[in-house]
């Protein structure tokens, strides 16, 4: 045998080995044996380089080279799942979606939520590619070297019949042995600890040093094949799974078919005591639409699949002493009362501060000074107060009473209307409503300006250089210097960087940034694209923005009186001439043609070759526009499979045209 040979047959034997120790839980050989095979091949690459692979398994262990990471699109958008947090809205759901597809039989699949970090794997002709994080959604860090370090996921690919391109969506985790070994080690050397292994898992997977992250000991589970339809082996999601599993990847042995409500009652149940033998953290349930021609047809809400929903676990729950309640003013002026607690450990998490989020939830818990509280963590995330143990109460301890007047200002304090929320109405004086909305501004999903976070965001404030966001476009290398000494001249030079970057942030994304109330990130996306700029924003009335889809009277109204303030339009002319974008692109024209122009086109029923969603937007770029009832004004009734009898009568009755799907790609064509 060459030792060209013997390289190829100790490459294939250390990952067959690699997949029996870490995701069969099946090992063969000792770890002697291992290590002596290990050695053998890394002596003989060092011999002939020109047999070098990055995928040898001699590179598990990653080199200490310190490098940024790139960022990249994600081919399909890495969406968040809707949660439920009783039995009673998961099969509300399931009833929805059996209604939803015309009372065609659904079989769901159940699988466990892990509590980890959410990883995309891209593979190439069997061999791993590309590993991105899930970032904002839309995009994410490119950490290929630390992912290939992870002994549970194959470089390359057993089996058979996998597609020649494929993505496969997962969950990077740290196993509590590991965690618990990790804070170990920390503990020796006086270093803080790990919060949790989900933190843990986040941090490590962003490490600039894959040897560090190769003797962090991650694990990683997949849930979720993605490939052209054609290239996929099933036609349902359970199927794809077991063959991804027998590709080499670690499947959840929890992962089964479910046919019945009582079936999904029976897993729910079961998971929620047996989960905690484990060997890594959950945090609920997933149940997803086992048909993909039906997951295609339930199609997608702005954030979320129709077609799969979470089930989160009853939270732990702890007592512990209130300390003081703080009131505390957000960005939008709302006074918020913050309980701060003896530390207390919940799901892995050291608990001080919990929000008891207004003055009506404050007063029906009936809080007095250093109660003994129960603290719980909503879908083991956010903690929340539940309740308090009176016995536990000191002897004449009064009542805690919300504020009247503003805690930073001293500005009388007014309720929101229909609302249980007290507002600072001093929206340009109250020095945190200013530098809040300054650190919104320049937050990463908004304008991403690196070196501005809260600290400095009130020093900016307190030193008079920004009292609005347009004057941190005022900003000078020279005057951030001589602001505060802990702004040194790197920090100085990230923030003068990190404004000019920031004046390629897109549109939508401005919009966002304005701390506009009741305009978060999907709103915002839908105004800029409905409005296309900020001039014809401004101008909008209150009808022509609720003509924008999902914008209805409150946020119009909120709109509208946001840019009636002065100060607020002085604002956009700052941003403005400091070079914000403040227009969409031109888009392009290619794919776009007016086959359609004028038309009106309603959809109903379900579809085997594309999504509701996918129709809606062949009818946009062709011309024509979607409605969403049959009028005399319809030009065509686009009809799937089960189409509603009401829609048919009506259109029938009116003569309208039903056009199948087959006639409508024929239209476009």
């Amino acid at each position: 045998m060459t030792p060209q040979e013997r390289i190829q047959e100790l490459r294939k034997l250390l990952n067959e080995h690699n997949h029996k120790y870490y995701v069969l839980n099946q090992p063969e050989i000792s770890d002697q044996e291992f290590d002596r095979l290990m050695r053998e091949l890394e002596d003989l690459e060092a011999q002939h380089p020109e047999m070098d692979d990055p995928l040898s398994p001699t590179r598990r262990v990653g080199s200490d080279i310190n490098k940024n990471f790139q960022q990249i699109k994600h081919l399909y958008p890495m969406l968040s799942l809707a949660n439920t947090y009783s039995v009673e809205e998961v099969d509300e759901w399931v009833q929805r979606t059996q209604g939803s597809l015309m009372g065609e039989q659904v079989t769901l699949v159940g699988e466990m939520k892990f509590d980890g970090t959410s990883i995309s794997l891209i593979y190439e002709h069997g061999r791993l590619v590309r590993a991105v994080t899930r970032g904002d959604g839309e995009k994410g860090d490119v950490v290929t070297d630390n992912v290939k370090t992870i002994r549970s996921i194959p470089l390359e690919l057993h089996g058979e019949g996998w597609p020649d391109r494929f993505e496969l969506r997962g969950e990077i985790l740290l196993p509590w042995r590991e965690f618990d070994r990790l804070n170990a080690e920390r503990a020796f050397n006086e270093e803080p600890l790990f919060a949790n292994p989900r933190n843990a898992a986040a941090g490590t997977l962003k490490l600039q040093d894959p040897r560090e992250v190769s003797r962090r000991g991650l694990d990683a589970y997949f849930y979720y094949l993605l490939a052209e339809p054609q290239d996929l082996p099933s036609d349902n999601h359970f199927d794809n799974m077991m063959a991804v599993r027998s590709w080499g990847f670690k499947v959840s042995d929890a992962m089964c078919k479910l046919e019945t409500i009582d079936d999904v009652d029976k897993y729910i149940n079961f998971w929620d005591t047996a989960r905690k033998e484990l060997p890594v953290a959950t945090d609920g349930l997933v149940f997803k639409v086992n048909s993909l021609r039906q997951q295609l047809n339930l199609g997608y809400r702005a954030k979320s699949p129709r077609w799969a929903i979470a089930y989160k676990f009853q939270a732990e729950r702890a007592l512990t002493r209130l300390d003081f309640v703080s009131f505390e003013v957000g960005r939008m002026g709302i006074v918020t009362p913050v309980a701060n607690l003896d530390p207390v450990l919940l799901s892995g998490t050291i608990v001080k501060r919990v929000s008891l989020h207004n003055e009506d939830i404050m007063r029906g818990l009936d809080v007095h000074e250093h109660d003994m509280l129960y603290v719980e963590k909503g879908g083991e995330i956010i903690p929340k107060i539940t309740g308090v143990e009176v016995s536990q109460r000191p002897k004449d301890a009064p009542v805690i009473k919300f504020v009247s007047h503003c805690p930073a200002c001293g500005t009388p304090l007014v309720r929101v209307e229909g609302e249980a929320a007290w507002m600072c109405p001093n929206k340009y004086g109250c020095p945190p409503q200013i530098a809040g909305r300054v650190e919104h501004f320049v937050g990463r999903r908004m304008m991403n300006i690196d070196g501005i976070g809260e600290e400095t965001s009130e020093l900016l404030y307190n030193h008079g250089l920004v009292t609005n966001i347009g004057e941190l476009y005022d900003l000078t290398y020279d005057k951030l210097i001589a602001m505060d000494s802990r702004i040194g001249h790197k920090t100085a030079e990230r923030i003068m960087q990190g404004l000019r970057d920031s004046l390629e942030v897109p549109f939508d994304r401005v919009v966002y940034a304005l701390s506009i109330p009741f305009v978060g990130e999907t709103v915002a996306k839908k105004l800029a694209r409905g409005a296309h700029d900020i001039d014809t924003l401004m101008a909008m009335s209150q009808e022509q923005l609720e003509a924008i889809p999902d914008i209805g009277k409150r946020i119009a109204e909120s709109i509208i009186d946001y840019f009636a303030q002065p100060l607020n339009r002085q604002i956009i002319e700052r941003l403005r001439q400091a070079g914000v974008q403040m227009a969409m692109p031109e888009e392009s024209t290619e794919g776009r043609t007016d086959k359609l122009q004028g038309k009106s086109i309603i959809i109903s029923g379900t579809f085997a070759k594309h999504s509701r969603d996918q129709y809606k937007e062949m009818i946009e770029r062709n011309g024509g526009k979607n409605v969403g009832s049959i009028s005399k004004k319809t030009d065509y009734v686009l009809a799937g499979e089960n189409m509603g009898p009401a829609k048919l009568e009506k259109a029938t009755s009116l003569g309208i045209p039903i056009i199948s799907e087959d006639d409508f790609l024929k239209m476009i064509e």
